[in-house]
């Protein structure tokens, strides 16, 4: 069974994070506020689904989804690079 790759707050807010593969073939993390935001990473070396997909699933079940996603991703050592946004 693969990897869940796409999340929405379950708090009633719009965030939406997901990760995809770019056209580099390179694992790129994508969040989008529903109004306004719509920031794009690519990150680092070739990444565990899993451990990035648990980052994920908790960044946007917080309140501050940025914030937590940060603190997510340094707690798994996934480094990323903003490309967009």
């Amino acid at each position: 069974m693969g990897q869940q790759t796409s999340f929405h707050a379950p708090h009633g807010g719009a965030d939406f994070l997901g990760f995809r593969k770019g056209r580099s073939g390179a694992t790129e993390i994508v969040y989008d506020d529903g109004v306004t935001r719509r920031m794009v990473w690519r990150v680092a070396g070739e990444p565990n689904e899993t451990r990035l997909s648990d980052a994920l699933r908790v960044a946007v079940g917080a309140v501050r989804v940025l914030p937590t996603l940060y603190d997510e991703l340094k707690k798994r050592a996934i480094a990323i690079e903003r490309i967009a946004g």
